[in-house]
C-alpha cells in the first residue's frame, strides 16, 4: 500500500511512525510533514490546510489510503472532495466534522439526542451572554463556537472576568471562531480523553488518555493545544468505557448516521467524570495531541487495517486491537511564549541515532531545517518526548530523562506530568 499522511506536527509523526511499521505499507508520503517524518517517507510541502492542493496531490499520487491528522481540512471538506475521486479516506465528511467545527452544532446535537454534557446557551451579543452567565455559578466557561486550534475555551474565575473574556470574544479575539460563543456550566470531576473508531456504522472502542491544557504547572496559565498527556487513566476503568461507549459514542454515531451524516474515522470524546458517570466536554473528529503520541506507543496491533477498515466500511470484521499493559507519557517541550508569541529558528539537538531507546520517541512538531540542513525550532509545541514503563510515574519519569539529552534554548515543559495520577 502507498498512504498519504496529511499534516505534520507531532500527531501525525507519531501516526507515520506507527503507519511505517505496517507490512502492507511500501510507502508513506506526508503533506507537507517534518523532519522527523522526512526519514520514514516522502514529504511533499502541501500545506495541511490546502485542500484543493491537497486533492491535487492526492490524484497524482494515487495513494490506497489517505490519513487525515489535523481538523481544518475536514472541515473544509477533505474527505468529501477525495470522495469524488474514489480515494479512501480516513476521517469524516464536512457535515459530520461539525462535531468538531461548531461547538454550537454539538450541544445542539446532544441536547436532541439525549446525550449528556453541561448545561449551556449559545449566543451572539453580549446580552445573552450577560444574562445566562448571571445564572451560573463561578468558574465560568466560555467556548468559541469554531475551530481556534485548541486555544478558544476560557475559563473565568469571577462574573466580571467571564464578561471581559465574553466581550473580547464576541470582538474577535479568536476571529471568527468566536463571533458564536457557547457559554456552559463548570463540571466537576475527572477529565478523560477517550478514542472510538467508527466507520460509519460500526463502532470500536480504543482507550482512554489524560491531556494537560495548560501550559503550566499546577494547571496554572492559559489554555495550550496540549503539553503532556499520560495513558492508562487510572479512574477510566473498563465499566467506564463500557459506560462512555453506551451513554455516548455508540448514540453518537447513530445519531448522525440518522440525521444523514454517517461518521466516518476517529472519535476523540472530552470527558468529565464525577459519581454520576460521564458527560461530553467537546468532541474532536480525528486523534488528539498530544494524545495520540501515547496512543500509538501503547498500540501493538497494527494500525493500517484498522484505518482502512473505517475508509471501507468493514470495520466489524476487524478484531479489537490489542494494547502494550505498560504506561505511556509524554512531556511536551514548547518554545517560551507559548501559546503567546514565540521567536523560531531555535538549533535543536537530539540524541544520536545509536543512543536511542525503543522505550523512549521523539516525536517532532514544531520543527524543519534551516539552510544549512541544521534542524532547528518552526512552532510552539516542538517536541514530544514519550515513554513506556510500568506505571505513569515511571514512564514519566523516563520522558524527563529523554530530555536530558535534548538541547533546545528558549523552551520550557511542564514538571508534573502524570504527577497527579
Amino acid at each position: 500500500m502507498k498512504v498519504l499522511l496529511i499534516g505534520g506536527g507531532g500527531r501525525e509523526h507519531a501516526l507515520g511512525w506507527k503507519i511505517v511499521q505496517s507490512p502492507l505499507v511500501r510507502e508513506l508520503i506526508s503533506a507537507p510533514g517534518n523532519p522527523g517524518l522526512a526519514a520514514l517517507g516522502r514529504c511533499i510541502p502541501v500545506s495541511a490546510e490546502d485542500v484543493p492542493a491537497l486533492v491535487s496531490l492526492a490524484v497524482s499520487e494515487q495513494p490506497d489510503l489517505v490519513v487525515v491528522g489535523p481538523e481544518v481540512a475536514l472541515a473544509d471538506g477533505l474527505a468529501d472532495q477525495l470522495g469524488k475521486h474514489q480515494i479512501a479516506v480516513f476521517g469524516p465528511s464536512q457535515a459530520a466534522a461539525q462535531l468538531e467545527s461548531s461547538k454550537a452544532f454539538t450541544k445542539e446535537f446532544c441536547a436532541r439526542h439525549a446525550i449528556p454534557t453541561a448545561r449551556h446557551r449559545t449566543v451572539q451579543g453580549m446580552a445573552d451572554a450577560e444574562e445566562f452567565l448571571r445564572t451560573l455559578h463561578p468558574p465560568f466557561v466560555l467556548k468559541a463556537d469554531g475551530l481556534a486550534a485548541g486555544k478558544g475555551v476560557v475559563i473565568a474565575q469571577s462574573l466580571g472576568e467571564a464578561l471581559t473574556a465574553a466581550k473580547d470574544m464576541l470582538q474577535g479575539q479568536f476571529g471568527a471562531a468566536s463571533q458564536t460563543l457557547v457559554i456552559e456550566e463548570f463540571m466537576h470531576g475527572v477529565e478523560a480523553s477517550f478514542f472510538a473508531l467508527s466507520d460509519g456504522n460500526a463502532v470500536l472502542p480504543l482507550i482512554a488518555a489524560q491531556d494537560h491544557k495548560r501550559a503550566f504547572d499546577g494547571d496554572l496559565g492559559p489554555n495550550t493545544g496540549g503539553m503532556g498527556a499520560f495513558s492508562p487513566v487510572s479512574h477510566f476503568d473498563d465499566a467506564m468505557a463500557n459506560r462512555v461507549m453506551d451513554e455516548i459514542i455508540i448514540p453518537t454515531v447513530a445519531a448522525m448516521g440518522e440525521e444523514g451524516h454517517p461518521f466516518v474515522g476517529v472519535l476523540f470524546a472530552g470527558l468529565m467524570i464525577d459519581e454520576n458517570g460521564p458527560k461530553l466536554i467537546e468532541y474532536n473528529v480525528r486523534f488528539g495531541d498530544p494524545e495520540c503520541q501515547v496512543l500509538m506507543m501503547r498500540l501493538h496491533s497494527d494500525l493500517v487495517p484498522l484505518l482502512l477498515a473505517c475508509a471501507k466500511g468493514t470495520l466489524s470484521k476487524v478484531p479489537q486491537p490489542v494494547w502494550d499493559k505498560r504506561a505511556c507519557a509524554t512531556i511536551i517541550m514548547a518554545a517560551k511564549g507559548y501559546p503567546g508569541a514565540y521567536e523560531k529558528g531555535f538549533p535543536l539537538g537530539l540524541p544520536e541515532p545509536e543512543l536511542a531507546n525503543a522505550e523512549v520517541q521523539i516525536f517532532q512538531a514544531g520543527t524543519a531545517l534551516d539552510e544549512a540542513g541544521h534542524l532547528v525550532s518552526s512552532g510552539g509545541r516542538v517536541l514530544a518526548v514519550t515513554a513506556l514503563a510500568s506505571t505513569v510515574q515511571e514512564a514519566a519519569k523516563a520522558a524527563y530523562g529523554g530530555i536530558e539529552h535534548i538541547e533546545f534554548k528558549n523552551s520550557f515543559y511542564r514538571r508534573d506530568i502524570g504527577v497527579k495520577v
